[in-house]
Parts: structure tokens; C-alpha cells; sequence
């Protein structure tokens, strides 16, 4: 029997499968119509399927499968649930981990809650450059506080990738209808983002202070999106010197719970700029099923165990609220 995590950042949810301890490891083929159907079909669903595998060069690697089976760069709030399971298998609670663009430095951090761990994830590289997004606007290099009518009139824009590409606005209030219109218009065939986009928009509540809410590239309304409240992070840090507060983390809220940044500006080059996201990594439920049916994508005889975790996320957003 395998056994895989159900699993949520800030109600980022994802399942978690271990390839390293598979006798065959799931073809790319099998991993795309496994998460598709995890996604859509179990434990109400998730936002992806996090695959862990070997690396020669962290103590492992991890894989983003989207909902929709497409492959993402990167997730923040995955990455931390990955840091926690990786960091209870080998007994570490300081290592790097491989994803797709660069190996990246994790840390257990204080709980936020008793019951609700966390860590701390490096979010990295990051580019401003058209071709990395990559995205096309009048002949811009780069997108920073820019107004774009074809997009919003009156709103600006600016765009960063952290490797994910995102997109971002701040509001005075965040209007969802306007939020998924121009997601989905940026993630169906257009000539702004070929490759789509995420777009978040976000109301900044007061100094070192946020409330970002995401259309995600591949999945659509989420929870919470860690490498968009962290490309947030910065963009924020950038643009609102006077709100921001360098010595102290950023409290991040989105429609899950919270999150805490840390920004550390390069102010000569600002791509060698810092980002620290810090969240909880909350496992739900444990899965277990055989491994001749998770290569042929048969879910019709798993076994669910549900942890108590969720009760303890809960408590604590509900110290958010009050």
C-alpha cells in the first residue's frame, strides 16, 4: 500500500505522493490523469498534486501538477507542506529543496498556533523581464506600476516573475467579478501573456499589512496563493516605501487564513531582491491505497484516515477573525 497526504497552506490544498517510495515511479502521463481526478474527485477536490522525488542536489525535489494537469514552476504554499513532510521523514528541520527553476532554502519556524506548524520558504529567482513572464505591452522591458486600459482603466499594473508569473494591482476594494474577468481572459488565448498569468489583486490594510486575493494560472480562485502573496510582497515593498517596514515581516491575508513575508530590498538591483514566505503546513488526511491502482488511476478503493489538524487551522483562523 502507498500512502498519500492530503494537504493545505493557508486552505492552498494539495495531495501529496512520495515517487521515492513507489517500486515504479508514475509516468508524466500517469501523474497528469492521477492529479486530475485526486483534484477533482476526492476529499472535495484540490488545487494540485505536489510530486516528491530524488535530487542530487537537496534533500528532494518537488514536482507542481496543476488541477487542469499542466505543470507549475513553483508554489509557495505547496513548497512548505513539501518542507514539513521532507522535514518529518529525514528528521532535518534545515535543508534546501529542487524545484523546477532553482534549489531552495526551507526552515521549521514557530508554530502559529498550537497544533498549526509552519516554515519558512525562500521564493526564488526573480525576474521583471518581459521574456521570463513572459508577457507583451508596448514595447515594455518591464511592467511596474503601469497603467493598462486594455486591462482595467484607472487601475495599475506590475508584473513579476518568482519563477510563476503574476500579475498585480493594488485596489481600494477587491471586486471579484473584475478579478475573474481578467484572469480568465489572460489565461485563454491572448496577446498580452501567450503563456498566461496569475492576477492578484490586493488592499493594502495598513503599514507591513495585506490582503491579496489570486486567479490562479491553471486552477482559477484559490485560497490562497503563496507565490502570489510573495510577488505582492515585493511589489508592495517597491512601491509603498512609506507603509513598508523592512525590520519587520509583512501579515499577508488572503481568503484561507494568513501568511507572514519577509522582504529584503536590493535597492541597486532590485532582482536580487529577497523573499522569505512563512505559513502553516497543515496535513488533513492520509490516503493509502495500492500501487498497481495508482498507476491506472483507479480511486475506487482507497482507505481515509483524517487527522485532527484542521480543527487546530480552524481555531486559529478564527483568532484571525475576532
Amino acid at each position: 500500500m502507498v500512502k498519500l497526504l492530503k494537504v493545505h497552506g493557508s486552505e492552498n490544498k494539495f495531495f501529496i505522493l512520495d515517487q521515492t517510495l513507489l517500486e515504479k515511479a508514475l509516468t508524466d502521463k500517469e501523474l497528469i490523469a492521477l492529479a486530475i481526478d485526486l483534484c477533482t474527485n476526492i476529499l472535495g477536490g484540490a488545487d494540485g498534486l505536489l510530486v516528491v522525488g530524488t535530487s542530487d542536489s537537496s534533500l528532494g525535489k518537488m514536482r507542481v501538477i496543476n488541477a487542469d494537469g499542466s505543470e507549475a514552476k513553483m508554489c509557495g504554499n505547496g513548497l512548505r507542506t513539501i518542507s514539513r513532510y521532507l522535514s518529518e521523514k529525514y528528521q532535518l528541520t534545515n535543508f534546501k529543496v529542487e524545484t523546477m527553476e532553482s534549489d531552495l532554502i526551507v526552515s521549521k519556524a514557530e508554530d502559529f498556533y498550537p497544533g498549526v506548524p509552519a516554515f519558512s520558504v525562500e521564493i526564488s529567482p526573480i525576474s521583471f523581464q518581459k521574456k521570463d513572464l513572459p508577457f507583451s505591452y508596448k514595447n515594455l522591458n518591464e511592467m511596474i506600476d503601469q497603467k493598462v486600459p486594455e486591462f482595467i482603466p484607472e487601475q495599475t499594473f506590475s508584473a513579476v516573475a518568482v519563477p510563476n508569473p503574476h500579475l498585480i494591482s493594488f485596489v481600494p476594494d477587491i471586486s471579484q467579478l473584475e478579478l475573474g474577468d481578467l484572469g480568465q481572459k489572460l489565461n485563454g488565448k491572448n496577446k498580452y501573456f501567450p503563456e498566461g498569468v496569475n492576477v492578484s489583486f490586493s488592499q493594502i490594510l495598513d503599514n507591513n499589512s495585506l490582503f491579496v486575493q489570486t486567479y490562479e494560472r491553471g486552477v482559477g480562485f484559490t485560497n490562497a496563493c503563496g507565490t502570489g502573496m510573495s510577488a505582492t510582497s515585493l511589489i508592495f515593498a517597491m512601491l509603498h516605501p512609506d507603509q513598508f517596514d523592512p525590520e519587520e515581516d509583512i501579515t499577508v491575508y488572503n481568503p484561507g487564513g494568513l501568511v507572514k513575508t519577509h522582504i529584503t530590498l536590493n535597492k541597486q538591483n532590485k532582482e536580487q531582491s529577497q523573499i522569505k514566505l512563512i505559513g502553516n503546513a497543515t496535513f488533513t488526511h492520509e490516503i493509502n491505497i495500492d500501487e498497481t491502482d495508482l498507476h491506472k488511476d483507479s480511486l475506487n478503493n482507497i482507505v481515509v484516515n483524517e487527522t485532527a489538524e484542521e480543527v487546530a487551522y480552524q481555531d486559529f483562523v478564527k483568532t484571525i477573525s475576532d
